[in-house]
């Protein structure tokens, strides 16, 4: 109990407070924000690339690719447009929800007459002038028209299924073009550097007139930016990559990995929400590899949803398996009470009544499984993605999905939905000793309640 006392108490002085300061920071919580209000939209393009590829699921039954090539698969072009449109332009989204929600967090804590919707606005535009690609050549700046054999460039835009940089390559570059148009917007505001209006303007006119001043500060920002990285031959996409790719790269390796499970589960044994904090910064990567994955056939980890269809299966601690032996086998009443409780939350990785009620938080008999179980099954996870023995996660399934069926929809395969079941029950076998441990001590204590 020291010992467990002693990593508490060294967790509560040492992690929890700076943890919550970060997951404080208004950039932060604005991306946490951003990163929810494009998964909707996620989902619906992974949806329409899943159906694009079921046939090969059922490989072993040759009707049903005989079956979608006389229907379905005449009318790819048609509905394949929605993938485009969400998964091939993911940037925007990421750049108008994120620059919106930061705009709007300034405006509320800090009283400052600044519109989410400009805000929105402005980043776009700032974006959208980083994309094309331009060369400085003979003391002209030039728009590049030709990138490698195959590819298609129109004055600087490169084409792949609609423009190239819209996509999940470009999220990185607008996140980061977000938050400086925001910051910049909000010096113009401090300053009253704004055009202000007499109050007879209407308000939707007025409004478009504050923007105005700003709309100059961030179109010379980015202009004298994409200059000066121009002529030393690179542009900031490129410059951005570097760290980016750096981190993306320690992401899917299985140190990695262990490493984003552990901080996770660290911060929920002492009452964070781990995965608000860790996963503000591993989503934008996630969703970059799993539309990697589905282009180019590769088998990145970290990739969409993998972690609930793969790693904590019932929610954050893996705890499925856990809450069904408590509900149906545990001999506390205590314990049954409560696994019979969150039994269907579960199912739909919702596990806060387990993780509070139980309680796991601060509570050492069940802290060391706590943690280990989803560093178990993420590396089960991890080796079997990388020795090919499933599909890569290819699409976007919404987190609350069953164990089974989103690792099905989100790789278009049997086998991982098998491997799903299987990460299920080894978490569970993590637990077992603990959790009979536990049933033990409670039932001891709640016979002594009663003499």
């Amino acid at each position: 109990m020291e010992t467990q006392g002693g990593l508490f108490g060294f967790l509560e002085n040492h992690v929890m407070g700076p943890m919550g300061k970060l997951a404080q920071l208004k950039i932060v919580r604005a991306i946490t924000a951003a990163g929810m209000a494009a998964v909707p939209f996620t989902i619906v393009g992974s949806m329409f690339l899943v159906f694009s590829i079921l046939p090969q699921a059922f490989s072993f039954w040759p009707i049903v690719a005989d079956i979608f090539a006389a229907s379905f698969d005449k009318f790819t072009s048609l509905y394949m447009v929605a993938n485009y449109a969400t998964m091939g332009s993911l940037s925007l989204y990421f750049v108008l929800s994120l620059s919106f929600e930061l705009t709007k967090i300034y405006a509320e804590e800090e009283e400052l007459n600044m519109d989410p919707m400009n805000g929105a606005l402005l980043a776009l535009m700032a974006f959208i002038m980083t994309v094309p690609q331009i060369i400085f050549d003979k003391g002209v700046m030039a728009a590049v028209v030709a990138l490698e054999e195959g590819g298609v460039v129109a004055d600087g835009w490169a084409m792949n299924n609609g423009v190239a940089r819209f996509g999940t390559t470009g999220i990185f570059t607008a996140i980061i073009m977000a938050i400086v148009t925001v910051l910049l917007y909000r010096m113009c505001v401090k300053h009253n550097w704004v055009v202000k209006m007499p109050d007879s303007v209407p308000e939707g006119v007025s409004r478009g007139f504050t923007a105005l001043v700003p709309g100059f500060v961030v179109a010379f920002t980015v202009i004298i930016i994409n200059g000066l990285l121009v002529v030393l031959g690179t542009d900031i996409f490129n410059v951005i990559s570097i760290p980016f790719g750096f981190v993306s790269h320690l992401t899917n390796t299985w140190i990695g990995i262990m490493i984003i499970y552990l901080l996770t589960q660290l911060l929920w044994i002492v009452g964070i929400h781990g995965a608000n904090i860790i996963f503000a910064f591993v989503n934008p990567i996630a969703l970059a590899n799993m539309a990697t994955n589905a282009a180019q056939g590769t088998h990145l980890a970290v990739a969409g949803e993998f972690s609930n269809m793969f790693v904590i299966a019932g929610g954050s601690g893996a705890t499925l398996g856990l809450c069904i032996y408590i509900a149906f086998a545990a001999r506390s009443q205590q314990l049954k009470a409560i696994g019979r409780a969150s039994v269907v939350p579960a199912i739909f990785n919702i596990n806060e009544p387990l993780i509070f009620g139980l309680p796991i938080i601060y509570n050492p008999a069940l802290a060391i499984p706590f943690i280990l179980a989803p560093m178990v099954t993420a590396t089960v996870y991890y080796f079997a993605n990388a020795l090919e023995w499933i599909s890569p996660v290819i699409a976007q399934v919404p987190w609350p999905t069953p164990v089974g069926i989103g690792a099905f929809l989100g790789t278009a395969d049997l086998r991982a939905a098998l491997l799903s079941l299987v990460t299920a029950l080894v978490a569970f076998l993590v637990y077992l000793p603990f959790i009979r441990r536990y049933d033990s001590q409670l039932v001891k204590e709640e016979r002594e309640a009663e003499s």
